[in-house]
C-alpha cells in the first residue's frame, strides 16, 4: 500500500478509536507499536516517546504530537466517525499523531542526519495537563534536546500553508470562578431579600468592559463568561450564583492586570448589593513564546518541502500546553492549512469537523524536512 494510503488508513483508525486526556490507552498502544515496528526506541510513561538516531551527532530535536479527544457527539456522516459516544477527535489530534509517525517512517528509512529526533506524543492537551505531566515526571531529563516544534492544522488556510511568527504564537489561558452569595427567597417578592441573579447578571456585563476600558482593544485579551449557575427555581430567587468562564492574555503583565480588574468589579458590584461574594483564578496555560530562529528555520523547511510559508502571521487567540516545553527549550508552534472547503474548513471543536487526509503526506514531508534543517547531514 501506497505511503498517503497507510497514513489515511491509520489517521481513520485513531479517529475512529478516540480517548480523553490521560485516558489515551489504546491511542498510545497504537502509537508505540508503530513506532516499535520501525524500529525506533519506544519510552512509555505519561505519553510516548520515540528515540531515533543517526551518525554521532550530539544535537537533537524535539517534535511534539498531541493525542487526546474531546468530549463532543460528532455529527459527521464519513466512513470514519467516532464509535465511542460522546468523544471524538474534533481538533485534528489524530491526523497531528499521523503525520508525526508518516515522517518517523520516512526519517527511520532514510537515516539520513546526524543526531537524534525525539518523537513526542503527549496526552491531555486540551487541558493544559499533558505537557507539564510529561515534563514532570522528567522527559526532558531523560531526553534531553535543542529545540522542540508543534504543528497545529489550522481549518479555512489552503492546504498545507505553513505560518508562524516569532515571540509569542498563543495566548494563555486563565480559569476563572465567581461565587456570589445573597439572599434568596420567593419569586413574587423579591424586595425581601438580595437574589444573585441579578447581582450576577450585573457582574457579567461589567466584566466586558475590562478590555474595552481597562485595557487597549488591541490588547488581543478576550473574557468570556461561559456558565452561569443558581440554586433558583421556577418561584425561587435564588441566594447562590456561581459564574464560571475563561480569559485569555497575550502577556504575564496583561494576566495580572485582567485578574486585578475582574477581582476589583465583582467585589464592587457585591458591595453595592450588599453580598459575599468570592473570586479564584486558575492559570492552566501560559503564552507560548517562539524562539528567533527556530521560527526561521521552520519557514526555510516548508519551502524545502514545496510549501508556501508565513513568518509573521497573527497570533492565536486559542491556548496551547505546548508553552511548558518552550518555556523550557528554545522552540517553535505552527499553523498548518487543513483547507478552504467542507469537513475541513469547519472550526476548531465543531462537532462537523474532520482532519484533511491530503495533508497527512504534506505534513510528513514538513517534518523531515525540518529535521534535515536543523540536524547536520549525515557523511558516514
Amino acid at each position: 500500500m501506497e505511503f498517503a494510503a497507510r497514513l489515511t488508513q491509520l489517521r481513520h483508525d485513531l479517529h475512529r478509536h478516540p480517548e480523553l486526556g490521560l485516558a489515551e490507552t489504546r491511542t498510545k498502544a497504537v502509537v508505540a507499536a508503530h513506532l516499535r515496528d520501525l524500529g525506533i526506541e519506544v519510552y512509555e510513561g505519561a505519553g510516548v516517546v520515540g528515540v531515533l538516531r543517526a551518525g554521532s551527532g550530539n544535537r537533537a530535536i524535539g517534535l511534539r504530537a498531541d493525542m487526546d479527544a474531546l468530549p463532543i457527539t460528532e455529527t459527521a456522516s464519513h466512513d470514519h466517525v467516532s464509535t465511542t459516544p460522546g468523544v471524538m477527535h474534533a481538533c485534528g489530534h489524530d491526523g497531528h499523531m499521523t503525520m508525526l509517525l508518516g515522517a518517523a517512517e520516512e526519517l527511520a528509512r532514510a537515516a539520513d542526519f546526524d543526531g537524534t529526533v525525539v518523537f513526542l506524543f503527549q496526552p491531555a492537551e486540551e487541558h493544559g495537563l499533558g505537557a507539564r505531566a510529561m515534563i514532570d515526571e522528567g522527559v526532558l531529563e531523560r531526553f534531553p534536546i535543542d529545540e522542540v516544534y508543534a504543528i497545529h492544522n489550522l481549518p479555512g488556510a489552503p492546504l498545507g500553508h505553513v505560518s508562524t511568527r516569532p515571540g509569542l504564537i498563543c495566548n494563555s489561558e486563565t480559569l476563572f470562578q465567581i461565587d456570589i452569595t445573597g439572599q434568596g427567597g420567593h419569586a413574587s417578592m423579591p424586595q425581601a431579600g438580595v437574589d444573585a441573579i441579578t447581582v450576577g447578571a450585573e457582574m457579567v456585563t461589567a466584566l466586558q468592559t475590562v478590555v474595552a476600558r481597562k485595557l487597549a482593544p488591541a490588547s488581543g485579551a478576550v473574557i468570556s463568561v461561559t456558565e452561569f449557575l443558581t440554586d433558583g427555581q421556577r418561584n425561587v430567587l435564588p441566594g447562590h450564583a456561581t459564574l464560571k468562564g475563561d480569559f485569555r492574555a497575550r502577556a504575564p503583565q496583561d494576566r495580572a492586570e485582567i485578574q486585578r480588574f475582574m477581582e476589583q468589579i465583582a467585589r464592587g458590584v457585591a458591595a453595592a448589593h450588599g453580598v459575599r461574594v468570592a473570586v479564584d483564578f486558575d492559570t492552566q496555560f501560559v503564552e507560548t513564546m517562539n524562539a528567533p530562529e527556530p521560527a526561521q528555520a521552520v519557514c526555510r523547511a516548508a519551502r524545502a518541502a514545496g510549501r508556501e510559508a508565513e513568518g509573521n502571521r497573527e497570533p492565536m487567540s486559542f491556548s496551547e500546553d505546548f508553552a511548558h516545553f518552550t518555556t523550557a527549550v528554545p522552540g517553535c508552534f505552527l499553523l498548518m492549512g487543513n483547507g478552504t472547503e467542507g469537513a475541513h474548513a469547519q472550526p476548531l471543536h465543531a462537532s462537523d469537523y474532520d482532519f484533511n487526509d491530503a495533508l497527512l503526506p504534506i505534513g510528513a514531508a514538513f517534518w523531515a524536512a525540518l529535521v534535515r534543517d536543523r540536524l547536520p547531514q549525515r557523511k558516514d
